[in-house]
């Protein structure tokens, strides 16, 4: 499935935030430098859904905030992992 996430990057800690406008908000304890933040970004994905990390895409956004997530699970399921965290 393709997930969108907003990312907001500089937190103290990552966390799932909410879902709004379409996207899943995502604070990451990480600098939106040399790509960090998406490393930060697949590692905690990759943590919440149970997940290898090689197992997940940023397809789109790389240099954005807003970016296009391919994960190898249904979309119920994402959302229900997702949900817990935040």
């Amino acid at each position: 499935m393709r997930l969108s996430v907003r990312v907001i990057p500089n937190a103290s800690k990552s966390a799932v935030v909410g879902y709004a406008e379409g996207a899943w908000k995502i604070r990451l304890a990480a600098p939106p430098v040399d790509g960090k933040a998406n490393e930060a970004l697949i590692r905690f994905l990759a943590d919440i859904l149970d997940l290898a990390p090689s197992e997940i895409d940023i397809i789109k956004g790389q240099t954005a905030k807003t970016k296009l997530v391919e994960i190898p699970m249904h979309e119920d399921d994402v959302k229900e992992l997702l949900q817990k965290q935040g």
